[in-house]
């Protein structure tokens, strides 16, 4: 992996250090009345399903209101499984794997908006951004499996939640969708060109050891 890369700033790891303490102290009180991370991951999930049904309703802004409130448990799990033993290789997946059901759950409730409106264009942007979301995650996902560093780009996950909740609490959703899907393929493309430059080191290396 590439030490440069992985010492990279990202709004994720940023707020998971300012907002560390609080975390923790939620994730206690988790703790306490017997919740387990991959339950509050289960939670998270659900809220994203409510939000998604909330917006295909035709209501939005509460539908912006439940994700705003439901987003930190997206840390919380990890703060849960931090403090009571440290992450397992299942927990880990389970909370990958949940991620893009839940951004899938909020995006199809957009779609299913916009289709009852009529409105082509706004099923086409929910499609873009969609898209442009699941193509973050794969290429990360890909590239690690292959043991390549694949984080870099200006809208992971975090960066989306933000600007879609946004766009759903000030009805400029039309907005976030294009930022997201304009943002999110750009980031795509950037991450296969890291592993790219990557595999051209790779080689090289092994080029000179031969």
């Amino acid at each position: 992996m590439d030490s440069q890369e992985k010492k990279k700033f990202t709004l994720e790891s940023f707020l998971r250090r300012v907002f560390k303490g609080v975390l923790d102290t939620v994730a206690k009180g988790f703790i306490k009345i017997g919740l387990s991370a991959n339950a509050v991951t289960v939670l998270g999930l659900l809220g994203a399903i409510g939000a998604a049904v909330a917006i295909a309703l035709g209501y939005p802004f509460w539908g912006g209101v439940v994700l705003l409130v439901m987003a930190p448990l997206d840390a919380v799990d990890g703060a849960i499984a931090r403090l009571s033993g440290g992450n397992k290789p299942f927990g880990a997946f389970l909370d990958s794997f949940v991620d893009r059901y839940s951004e899938l759950f909020v995006y199809a409730g957009i779609l299913y908006l916009f289709f009852t409106e009529g409105n082509v264009l706004g099923v086409m942007l929910c499609f873009a951004a969609a898209s442009g979301a699941v193509l973050v995650s794969y290429a990360r996902a890909r590239a690690e499996g292959l043991g390549f560093e694949a984080k870099t780009g200006i809208m992971t996950r975090v960066e989306r939640s933000i600007v879609l909740i946004v766009g759903l609490l000030f009805g400029i959703l039309w907005i976030a969708l294009v930022i997201i899907a304009l943002l999110a393929h750009i980031t795509a493309l950037m991450r296969m060109v890291a592993v790219w430059k990557q595999s051209i080191q790779s080689e090289t290396e092994l080029e000179q050891k031969g």
